[in-house]
């Protein structure tokens, strides 16, 4: 079934398939989720199932508001309370010591939930219509890129979702900031459009980066993510045109993306994942990128691009 956006039919729709133990797709302000009821074991299951994600990688809990924390957390920091009254609703996922009772099918068996309060009016209505925590992961195959649009999960998913909510496009783009507060000292496992330096404005304190320390499994960690299936290869500024040539001399079909002077890193993530998609269906050997700069505000940018490479590196 395919709703349209935010129509109480379909979110109504959306929440009986919950209750069944069914999927749904989501769109949020970072990307479309697969969603499914976070309570249900046997429903969690069934995305790991569908998307073929490990069962020890962990999927984010989305909850209409922090007044639902306690139910899910064994203690808020006053970290956690500071971060969630800046960012939240919004593109921010923390990382804290998980409740009795909550799912080991959710942490992934950790001692830990991520968690985090999206944005999207769907996504709003969704969860306080479904009145509890919804798990949801981006709605693609495990390590591929991450769905944008509506369109993209049905592409991924012909099958398997009972419904996916349109959305339009999302705002984002990205997936979101992921903090660990486990720790003495809060800790990046994820960068997102919420950087570092705003993290630390809010804190008073230093957030530790991804390589400072281990830290519990979360999603989009692995060294290959993002991934399209034509091999991507990360090429200098500046450098696509001998790139294209080098690649046409080994007798490769190559599509390219550049990255234009004076882009900004918010509208390039944004259209990201769109560009690769359409990239991919080229039917193309190899995909050129265009590195990006390497300022703070696109750090985010150069995770996924890095990580869609990891063959090429």
């Amino acid at each position: 079934m395919i709703a349209t956006v935010g129509a109480a039919p379909d979110i109504a729709a959306a929440v009986a398939a919950l209750r069944a133990g069914g999927l749904v797709a989501m769109p949020t302000e970072t990307v479309y989720g697969l969603g499914a009821d976070a309570r249900n074991p046997a429903a969690l299951r069934k995305v790991y199932a569908l998307k073929g994600r490990p069962a020890d990688h962990p999927l984010i809990l989305h909850l209409a508001d922090a007044a639902a924390l306690p139910q899910w957390v064994a203690d808020l920091p006053p970290a956690a309370q500071a971060l969630a009254a800046r960012f939240w609703p919004g593109p921010l996922t923390l990382v804290l010591r998980r409740a009795p009772g909550v799912p080991d099918e959710l942490t992934g068996g950790q001692d830990s939930v991520a968690v985090r309060v999206p944005s999207h009016p769907v996504a709003q209505a969704l969860l306080r219509a479904f009145g509890g925590g919804i798990a949801a992961p981006s709605a693609n195959r495990y390590g591929r890129v991450s769905p944008t649009r509506a369109a993209h999960v049905r592409e991924e998913f012909p099958d398997g979702i009972a419904v996916i909510l349109e959305g339009g496009d999302c705002e984002v783009g990205l997936e979101s900031t992921i903090v660990s507060l486990l720790g003495p000292v809060p800790q990046l496992l994820r960068p997102g459009v919420i950087g570092g330096a705003a993290l630390e404005a809010v804190l008073g304190v230093p957030v530790a980066g991804v390589a400072a320390a281990p830290a519990p499994r979360v999603p989009g960690s692995t060294a290959q993510h993002y991934a399209p299936r034509t091999p991507l290869e990360l090429v200098p500024a500046g450098g696509l045109v001998a790139a294209s040539a080098r690649a046409a001399g080994e007798g490769l079909r190559v599509a390219t993306l550049a990255c234009p002077p004076g882009s900004d890193a918010a509208t390039y993530g944004r259209g990201l994942y769109a560009s690769l998609r359409e990239l991919d269906a080229r039917g193309v050997d190899r995909l050129l990128v265009e590195a990006v700069p390497t300022t703070p505000e696109w750090e985010a940018v150069r995770d996924r691009l890095m990580r869609a490479a990891a063959t090429f590196r």
